[in-house]
């Protein structure tokens, strides 16, 4: 979507809780987008972010294969926050040292304030703060040109910054409910450090979400929307019908395996209520049929996958509304063919909006 609105770039590592970074962000009425930490540099430079955030994940930052990104991200100019394993990764590649935890932090902790700026602008230097930790790894060495802010006394380097490129870092999440400061924390980050404007409200990105559609899809263009019930597909679904109404039509298959009485609700929100052209195709006898063929060790995902596909490319349209678990929304150009809707995975599919406990030993 194009627009000149400020933007939070949030790179996700997997982290149980980066919905809820992005949530807390927007709470402050500042726009943020999740995209994963594979999203290549040259599209981040042309989003221009006000400010990045580098989300936690479960991955140990030193094994083999570990999610990463350029450490050309360091020198862009923009104001940079690394979350538990978002800060382990800053200290790796920027010339640090990282190792296993003797004493693995799990839960609440107490963080000793040492300097009362930057994110801790507002604090009072030697205050305690209660936080939330989740992580097997510490921070062993800075890298060149960080300062610590904030330690305890199993990991001295908790809170970190690198002022001369804006760069910050916290083992701690400030994003869940278990650390009561942390939207002090996150605010300092937004509008002290990155200069952000709180001018962003849902309700404008409703406004530039539907102009967006109405542009690309045109007077006369009409688009097919695989609607599943859930939060995803529904919210696009909602949105392409406020832009373009009857030009839309939606396909909601029944593989046999619905929760009681979700296919009826779905044709009630979406047929009587919302008025959309909602076909609902019974394909349970052709799911079973195919799930029973699959040698998949996860045969009902597989051959749902399938199956759906399949059942949602029949009727002829210009364009495919696609969701994918990652909080955005596309329309691309198909035919009766069947549509590609399957967008980039995250490295976890634990991510979650709620403030679940992630296991033990992990990051988050």
């Amino acid at each position: 979507m194009s627009t000149t609105r400020e933007t939070v770039l949030i790179l996700d590592f997997g982290s149980q809780y980066t919905q809820l970074i992005a949530r807390r962000v927007r709470e402050q009425r500042v726009y943020s987008e999740i995209h994963p930490y594979t999203l290549a540099l040259d599209k981040i430079r042309a989003m221009a972010p006000r400010a990045i955030i580098l989300s936690g994940g479960p991955s140990s930052c030193y094994e083999p294969g570990a999610p990463t990104v350029s450490p050309e991200l360091f020198a862009l100019g923009v104001p940079v926050l690394g979350i538990c394993y978002g800060l382990q990764l800053t200290m790796k590649l920027l010339g640090g040292v990282v190792v296993p935890a003797q004493d693995r932090e799990y839960g609440r902790a107490t963080v000793r304030v040492t300097r009362a700026s930057g994110l801790l602008d507002g604090f009072k230097v030697g205050e305690d703060l209660g936080v939330w930790m989740s992580h097997g790894d510490r921070v062993e060495a800075l890298a060149p040109g960080f300062e610590v802010v904030a330690d305890t006394p199993s990991s001295p380097f908790t809170a970190v910054v690198d002022r001369a490129r804006s760069i910050h870092g916290v083992q701690f999440h400030p994003e869940v409910a278990h650390t009561p400061r942390g939207n002090e924390i996150i605010s300092n980050f937004l509008f002290k450090i990155a200069g952000c404007k709180p001018d962003w409200t849902m309700v404008s990105f409703v406004d530039e979400a539907v102009a967006a559609i109405r542009a690309k899809v045109g007077d006369s263009g009409k688009v097919l929307c695989a609607l599943s019930g859930g939060v995803d597909s529904s919210v696009v679904a909602a949105l392409v019908h406020k832009a373009i109404g009857d030009r839309l039509t939606c396909v909601f298959v029944d593989n046999g395996l619905l929760r009681g009485g979700e296919r009826e609700q779905v044709d009630q929100i979406f047929k009587q209520h919302f008025k959309v052209d909602l076909r609902v195709v019974d394909a349970e006898a052709r799911f079973l049929a195919s799930s029973a063929a699959s040698p998949s060790r996860r045969p009902s995902a597989s051959a749902s996958g399938a199956s759906s596909s399949r059942c949602s490319t029949r009727p002829r349209t210009a364009w495919a509304a696609a969701s994918t678990s990652w909080p955005r929304a596309r329309c691309t150009p198909t035919s009766s063919r069947a549509c590609r809707t399957r967008g980039p995975r995250p490295p976890s599919r634990r991510t979650t909006t709620s403030a679940a406990c992630p296991r033990p030993g992990s990051s988050a």
